[in-house]
This record gives structure tokens, sequence and C-alpha cells, in this order.
């Protein structure tokens, strides 16, 4: 289960760029994960607006943990923030402060994006790094903003969505297709989603390229309501537990 938050994260927020126009400051989705039938752990995100280097930003806050069972042979307490250009919906900051099992991993990143250049400090031996990175790029956090900001006629089923993330010390190039528009069954009823596969990396952590489903809300929000993945060993679900401050209503039927 080593760095199952982390993709888990990062299949919440895969996206590209545009302005943030319809995030709500004090916002926060809670979700639930589940390692076959195990309960094996939470996922919280907030965002509230401030201003960093004298330009409005969203800090966003990402909190993984694992629970119950789960929590006693895999131990997991995850925090990820950025801080987000609200005009321009490109991360200035972002912090990854990782514990699972016995791996370990504390980095803070500055991004310059006039000279498309990042410093990346690990904070565990207290060492900096200068890379070049491509227009646009996102961190793990600041992609899920810029995926719910982007125009409805984007996701037409058939669509193909490509973005490059930055993880760690590189950069990973993602896609999203849009496959199908279904009703999702969740805890607070029924809602149109937008089914979507991510096409990811196989070998590591995923039975294949297409072993990861998503589906988020068909509306303004774009809010991720479920997500599959097929492992190498077994299988992981999130699912969405909790909702507060989403800026347009959640048209669940009952």
């Amino acid at each position: 289960m080593k760095k199952i938050f982390n993709f888990i994260f990062l299949l919440i927020s895969i996206t590209v760029f545009s302005q943030i126009d319809n995030i709500k400051s004090g916002e926060k989705l809670s979700y639930r994960l589940h390692y076959g039938f195990l309960n094996a752990g939470t996922a919280t995100l907030t965002t509230n607006q401030i201003t960093y280097k004298g330009k409005p930003h969203y800090r966003v806050t990402g909190v993984g943990r694992s629970t119950g069972a789960v929590r006693a042979f895999f131990k997991v307490d995850d925090v990820y923030e950025s801080y987000i250009n609200i005009a321009t919906g490109l991360p200035s900051y972002y912090v990854r402060n990782v514990s699972e099992g016995g791996y370990r991993r504390h980095y803070e990143t500055e991004f310059n994006h006039d000279n498309q250049s990042l410093t990346l400090t690990n904070k565990l031996d207290q060492t900096s790094k200068n890379f070049k990175t491509m227009r646009g790029i996102q961190d793990m956090l600041s992609s899920f903003y810029n995926l719910r900001s982007m125009d409805k006629s984007k996701f037409k089923v058939g669509s193909n969505i490509k973005m490059n993330v930055w993880i760690d010390d590189e950069s990973y190039p993602f896609m999203l297709k849009v496959v199908a528009v279904e009703n999702k069954t969740t805890k607070f009823g029924d809602i149109s989603c937008l089914k979507i596969k991510p096409y990811v990396m196989s070998g590591r952590i995923f039975k294949s390229q297409e072993g990861v489903t998503m589906w988020v809300t068909n509306d303004e929000n774009h809010v991720p309501v479920e997500i599959r993945a097929e492992l190498l060993v077994g299988s992981l679900k999130a699912s969405l537990d909790g909702y507060s401050n989403v800026k347009y209503p959640l048209n669940f039927s009952k």
C-alpha cells in the first residue's frame, strides 16, 4: 500500500490550468477510503482564501490518514498544502509531508512560472535543487481546482484532457478521457456524473493504464464523488463522505 494515499490525492486532482472562479473560501470535501472490504482511511480537502506575496491565493490543505485495522499494520499520516494564485490557477508554493509505513518524505516547492522553473527543498536533509519545468505545470492539489474551473464544454463524452503534474522531483504526464455520463449513487443520494478514465503509469501501483475510474459531478462544481482503482494487489475505492461551502448546489436526488 506504499504511496497509495499519494495517488488518491493525485487522482482527485489531475487537470490543466485556468483561472479559478468557482471555488468558495471555506469549502471542505471529505472522502472515505476502502481497501477491498476494509475501511482503510480518510482524506479531506479544505480551501481558504489568503494573500501570498501580495496576491490573492487559495490555501488548499489535503490530509490523508489510515484508520481502523489498516492503521494497525500500515500507519499513514499525510499532509499536502498548495498556495494557488486565484487569477492564474497556478501554484506558487507546495508542500508534501507524508509518512506511510516506513516511507517518509517532506518536500517544499517554490514555483517560478515566469521563467518556468522551481526550487525543491528536502526538509528532511535540508537540501535544495532547482529544476526547469514546462508552461502551466501543476502540483497535485492545484490541478484539482483547475479541473473544477474548466468550462463544461471541455467535458464532452470522448474528450481528452492532458496535463503535467509535479510529484516529488519530476513531472508526470497524465491524460483524462471522458467516457460517459452516468448517475452515481452516493450516501447523499443519486447525482449525474461524468465518468472519467485517467491514463496512468502501470506496473508499479495499478494493474494497467486504464485501471482507474473516477466520477465527478456533471455540473459547475465538478466534485469527485467516487474513485475506483484496481491495484496490483486488491482494489481501492474513495467515496465522497462529506461536503460543505461548495459554491454551487449539489443536486442529489433521493
